[in-house]
Formats: C-alpha cells, sequence, structure tokens
C-alpha cells in the first residue's frame, strides 16, 4: 500500500473499531467478538507505528500514551458543576414539589413531569469535545474549577474518543421524530460540545479489582466509588487503564435544541455516549416517581453496579431553567436518597440490659437518628470488648448502622470530634437490677447476673415466652406483663393461664371488655406445636431452628426430658456447648417443675402436623423479606409439614430462596451463588401443588 492507501485504511480501522465500541459499550450489542475486535487494534497499532505521520488524538490506539504526570493541571468549566439536595421520603418530596411550585405560575404547575435515573456513586466528570473530537476531561472539583485528568479518562472505553458521524446522528434524530433537533445541528455546527457523567465500576470489575490487590499483598478498596474517584486521579493512566471503569453520561450541556431532560438522554446515546436509558424512567406525577424508587429500593442487587438512590429531574427544560439555582443546587432536580443504612448521631447514654439468660448487654442511648427508613435511639454495643474496642464514651459522635437491614449497631466513634468532655464507660460489679454480684463465666465475653429470682430475667422471659415464635399471645405487651408481676398476679409465665377477668379488673387500664379479651387470647394459646414449646422454655442458646430439630428428633416432651448429653449431640448442628445448654436446663429442678405447671395450668402439645404427601422431602429453603399473604411462621410450619426444611442462612446446600417486601442481603448472596430464586406467589402455588 503506498501512503494514500494506508491513509484511507487506518480511518477506516478507526472508524470500524469506533462502531464497534459504540455498540458494545452504548447500545450493549455486539457483532463481532472481543478478539476479532482486538486484531483490528492491532493492524491500527501496527499502521500507525509504521506511518507515524497519520497519528490522531481520536485513534483508539492513543487512550493509553504520555508519561506520568508530575500534578493534575487546573480547568475552569464551562458552566458551573452543580450538586443536588437529598431527599429521603414521600413528605420530603412532596415539600420539594411544592417549593419549587410556590415558584412558578400556574400554568407551568400543571406541565410538571419528571425525568427518573439511577443515582450513580462514583465520581462526577465532564468531557469537553472540540470538532467532535475529545479534548478535555476533568473532575467536578468546587464546581467552578476542577482537575484536568484528560489522559486517564481517554483509557475508558466506554468513553468515545470521536462522535458518531454527523450524518449518522442526524438520521437517528429524524428516526425519533425530532426533525427539529436535526436541522438546528446542521445550523449551528456546534465546534463544541459539553457532557457530564460519572465514573464507575462495576461490582464484578470491584470485586476483581481487589482480588488483584490481595494477591499483590495490597489493601483491598474500601467501596466501588472510592476505586473510581482514585483511579481517575492516578498521575499515571496505565494505573486507570488497569481499573476497568466505565463513563456513563447523563447531561447534555450544550444546546441542541432539546425541549427535555428525556430528550437530552437520547440524544446522548445518539452521539455515542453510554447512558441509564434502558435503567431511567419518565414518570408523568409524583406517584409514579415514588413507585420508581420503591421498585429501584427492591431491586438495586439486579444493577451491574452501585447506586445510593435515583435523580429526580423536572423534565422540561424551560421550567427547569426557570426554577434557577439554590445554593450549589438547581431547584428542578433532586436526589431522592434510599433510607439511609447508616447515620451520625451522639451518644447520650450508655445503659445495661439483663437478658432473660441474665446475660448483660450495654446498650448505647442515642439522640434519635433516621437509619434505613427508621427512627432509630438505642444500639447495642454487645459486650465489654467491643466497648473497649470501639473506645466508646458517653458524650461521642458516632457512626450507627443497620445490621443486615435490621439491628441498630455501633459502627464508628468520630475521635476527632471528641471535647474533651466525654466520660468513659466501665461494667459495674453488681447487677443493675437485682444488685446481685455479676460473673463474667471463663471464654465468654458477657458478664451475667447469677440471681434466678432477677425480676428484669423474669420479666424478659415474661417477653420471650409470649412473642411470635413462642406463644405468641396477642395482646399481652411488655407494659401489661410489668403490671402483672408488679402486682404479684403472675410469678412465672405458667400462671398466665390462670388468670381470670376479675384478676383483671382491679388494673390502671382494663375494662370489663379488654379484660375478656386478654383472657381470651391467652386461652386460645394453650395448644401449641411442640418446636415453639421448647423454644418457649428460654433454653440458653436454642433457637427456632434448634427447637425445630429438637423436635423433630426426640418426637415428645417425655422422650426430650429423659435424653442423655450423648443423645443432643448425635442431632445435626448440635455441638457440645448447645447440647450441654440443654442437658443442663432439664436437670434442674426449678426448670421441670416449671413445665409440670404449664401442662397442669392446661398447655397441650400438638402433635407435628406431617403430611403423608412429602413433596418437599430433602428440599431446604430460606425466606427472606416481609411475606404479604401468609406468615413467615406460617410459611415455615407448612415447609415442614410437607416435609421440607427452612434455614436462616444462604450457602450452596440451599433449594429455594423465597423473598417478599424489602429482602435483605440474603437475596443478594443467593444471586451471586446462582440459587433458585422465587417470588411469594411462586412459593405460594408450590405448597399449594
Amino acid at each position: 500500500m503506498n501512503s494514500t492507501e494506508v491513509q484511507k485504511r487506518i480511518e477506516k480501522l478507526k472508524k470500524l473499531i469506533n462502531h464497534h465500541r459504540y455498540l458494545y459499550h452504548v447500545l450493549d450489542k455486539q457483532e463481532i467478538s472481543e478478539s476479532a475486535l482486538d486484531s483490528l487494534k492491532k493492524e491500527l497499532f501496527d499502521l500507525e507505528q509504521k506511518y507515524p505521520q497519520f497519528i490522531t488524538a481520536d485513534s483508539p490506539t492513543q487512550r493509553i500514551g504520555g508519561k506520568p504526570l508530575e500534578k493534575f493541571e487546573k480547568v475552569k468549566h464551562p458552566a458551573p458543576m452543580l450538586s443536588f439536595n437529598d431527599a429521603f421520603s414521600k413528605e420530603d418530596m412532596e415539600d420539594w414539589l411544592e417549593r419549587n411550585s410556590k415558584l412558578l405560575p400556574d400554568a407551568d404547575r400543571a406541565e410538571i413531569d419528571y425525568y427518573c435515573e439511577p443515582k450513580l456513586d462514583g465520581l462526577a466528570i465532564e468531557l469537553i469535545y472540540k470538532e467532535g473530537i475529545f479534548e478535555l476531561g476533568s473532575t467536578r472539583g468546587d464546581g467552578l474549577i476542577g482537575e484536568d485528568v484528560t489522559q486517564n479518562l481517554k483509557t475508558i472505553e466506554s468513553i468515545p474518543l470521536r462522535l458518531r458521524e454527523i450524518e449518522e446522528v442526524e438520521k437517528d434524530l429524524e428516526k425519533e421524530g425530532w426533525r427539529i433537533i436535526s436541522e438546528n445541528i446542521k445550523k449551528k455546527k456546534p465546534k463544541e460540545i459539553v457532557v457530564r457523567g460519572e465514573a464507575t465500576i462495576t461490582k464484578k470489575d470491584f470485586e476483581s479489582v481487589n482480588r488483584e490487590q490481595t494477591r499483590v499483598g495490597q489493601l483491598p478498596f474500601a467501596n466501588p466509588r472510592n476505586l473510581a474517584a482514585g483511579s481517575i486521579r492516578q498521575l499515571d493512566p496505565k494505573i486507570t487503564a488497569k481499573r476497568r471503569l466505565e463513563i456513563t453520561t447523563y447531561d447534555l450541556i450544550s444546546d441542541f435544541g432539546q425541549k427535555s431532560h428525556c430528550q437530552e438522554h437520547k440524544i446522548l446515546e445518539i452521539l455515542g455516549f453510554k447512558t441509564n436509558n434502558k435503567y431511567s424512567k419518565y414518570c408523568k406525577n409524583l406517584a409514579e416517581v415514588l413507585e420508581f424508587h420503591d421498585f429501584w429500593y427492591r431491586n438495586r442487587g439486579r444493577l451491574p453496579y452501585e447506586i445510593d438512590g435515583i435523580v429526580v429531574t423536572i423534565n422540561k427544560n424551560e421550567i427547569f431553567e426557570r426554577l434557577g439555582v439554590v445554593g450549589k443546587a438547581p431547584r428542578g432536580a433532586i436526589a431522592f436518597k434510599f433510607p439511609l443504612k447508616q447515620a451520625t448521631t451522639t451518644i447520650e447514654d450508655i445503659k445495661l440490659q439483663v437478658g432473660r439468660t441474665g446475660a448483660i448487654t450495654p446498650v448505647a442511648i442515642l439522640k434519635p437518628v433516621q437509619v434505613g427508613g427508621v427512627t432509630i435511639s438505642r444500639a447495642t454495643l454487645h459486650n465489654e470488648d467491643e466497648i473497649k474496642r470501639l473506645d466508646v464514651r458517653i458524650g461521642d459522635t458516632a457512626v450507627v448502622g443497620r445490621a443486615g437491614d435490621v439491628i441498630p449497631d455501633i459502627m464508628k466513634v468520630l475521635v476527632e470530634l471528641r471535647t474533651g468532655k466525654e466520660k468513659e464507660f466501665k461494667i459495674p460489679k453488681n447487677c443493675p437490677v437485682c444488685q446481685t454480684e455479676l460473673i463474667r463465666p471463663q471464654r465468654e465475653a458477657l458478664w451475667r447476673c447469677p440471681n434466678p429470682d432477677c425480676f428484669a430475667k423474669q420479666r424478659r422471659y415474661f417477653y420471650h415466652f409470649v412473642s411470635r415464635g413462642a406463644f405468641d399471645i396477642t395482646g399481652l405487651g411488655p407494659k401489661i406483663i410489668d403490671k402483672l408481676i408488679e402486682e404479684g398476679l403472675v410469678s412465672d409465665p405458667a400462671d398466665l393461664f390462670n388468670l381470670k377477668e376479675g384478676d383483671l379488673l382491679p388494673l390502671e387500664r382494663f375494662a370489663e371488655k379488654s379484660a375478656q379479651n386478654l383472657v381470651e387470647s391467652i386461652q386460645s394459646r394453650k395448644k401449641i406445636s411442640f418446636p415453639k414449646f421448647i423454644y418457649a422454655l428460654g433454653i440458653r442458646n436454642i433457637g427456632q431452628e434448634t427447637a425445630q430439630d429438637l423436635a423433630e428428633y426426640f418426637g415428645s416432651l417425655v422422650k426430650l426430658k429423659n435424653a442423655s448429653f450423648e443423645d443432643f449431640q448425635k442431632i445435626r448442628d448440635i455441638g457440645p456447648v448447645v447440647a450441654k445448654s440443654i442437658f443442663d436446663f432439664l436437670r434442674e429442678k426449678r426448670n421441670l417443675k416449671f413445665i409440670e405447671k404449664l401442662v397442669k395450668s392446661g398447655v397441650e402439645i400438638e402433635k407435628e402436623k406431617k403430611s403423608l404427601h412429602q413433596p418437599l422431602k430433602g428440599k431446604t429453603f430460606v425466606l427472606t423479606g416481609a411475606l404479604e399473604t401468609i406468615s413467615r411462621e406460617g410459611a415455615k410450619e407448612k415447609i415442614r409439614e410437607l416435609g421440607g426444611d427452612v434455614n436462616e442462612s444462604v450457602s450452596k446446600k440451599i433449594d429455594y430462596v423465597v423473598f417478599g417486601k424489602e429482602p435483605g442481603s440474603k437475596l443478594e448472596k443467593a444471586r451471586r451463588l446462582n440459587l433458585k430464586i422465587i417470588r411469594e406467589k411462586e412459593f405460594l402455588a408450590l405448597i399449594k401443588k
């Protein structure tokens, strides 16, 4: 080939490689294999090496090049890069809409609609194209001045080094029915195009990078956002190139005559940029916005990357512009965040809670704060060792989280915010309720109250006895139980079954009807399944699943009471510690008398319901999230009745994971393990069949 033919070949190769980049990163399509594409890139590279006079800035071979920088240069943004104000609830969104409505004439209020998209948790960047070629890329910085990270951004395949040919763009715009925008481009022929987006990394690639970090003896990255931000700000672009980042665009600053934010997203895609269009949605009212938010809150695990909410933008550009800016945020857009899994608050006090087995648990009393959609004012500190590890003091500012989205927990103390007035906390020597000297058994982290008659232990045991997993007595809450104990009407839970309406009527807040209802509620729970009976006894280390195993293995109360220590160890998942707890409990006269008293009070253990037909035999289920048409306990009972088993944790041994509303981390783990996942409706159909 002569030089003219080489130049033509190079141009064709660049155009073809860019076309396949567009298909893969923007349209999520693939017409040729990665190895075939690599072969085209290799041919282009070889030609450019031989004819360096034909190398241009937009060539795919120029993504990684240049020496490491000594520092990043500062660049001014053509227009300020704004951030968003946050909303966390339906009420916040209604307030936002109301504030905006007050600033608009009646005609505009009626025209408000929205464009909603996932809020990416990455690093905001700006891309500037001159004559269709990528010239400058920068970080947000302070919103007015950012850092020039062009070399690093060029290494990211989802960023086009050259925009699509103008003829292709015009043709696709006309397909959308946007002839006016197409004609505007022809007339204006914009020499500069400014686009904004977010640098992110997929969850899969994040795990891959961290595996490599660990392999070479380096610390893994804390989260995908930190990795994305750190990679973009590497002085050596070769490091950035290894990090597998993506850029997803969401804002077109240049004026193409677009009338809505929805149009902007489609234009970005047509120009050759990766967008989130397939995960985004036009919403005609706030009700649809709330529905979209709820959908992604429940289904964010489906996305390939992390999100922390959605971005809601008033769709019509004219109304958006009219609303203007307040501070550093546009009034016409807002980040509608998912309920916080972590928040900061003040530890106002530390109190000790005495459990039903005498375990002493320190609890942090917090300045009330919203975490995960609920207001919390207490968080567990677990034990004395945890207090020392965290160095928790009364008056500290702490990060509070909900472990598994459920249990409030102190995650970290912000020691940098201490004033010197904070107070250290030490576990006292005596029980805070009965003043008995506390003990800490060998190899245990918990202090315990050894007094069997401690009022706090007694009260907590009552709460456990009437709970849903045990006797499930409705209408018998903590306040009523406390009153019954204080008045001397009950000394142990067996006394509940002997209560009469006349016993209750003298008590404050009890009328004839309410007394009758409570007595009827208690009497209706005299019949109980064997697993629930065992769980209700409150044996240390025995949860609902172990109670189920014990019931299935022994089959009757007589066999359970007469079992040896070795008999308990024969049961699956029961080791020496748990076996000793059960054996010791059933050798104590006090406990045996209590069981006998329950039977004399009319408590009857029902025989296990086992269907003759056992279609679920050998199948193990895990339940996660709130079920709507059947209770969690009801679902477990039905599974066992049909021969199946229920587990609390997800592993490769699980056959079905059933999920309802707001499932927890179990669902994401199940997806990672490729387990069979079914909705509540499918589960009900399965057990019905």
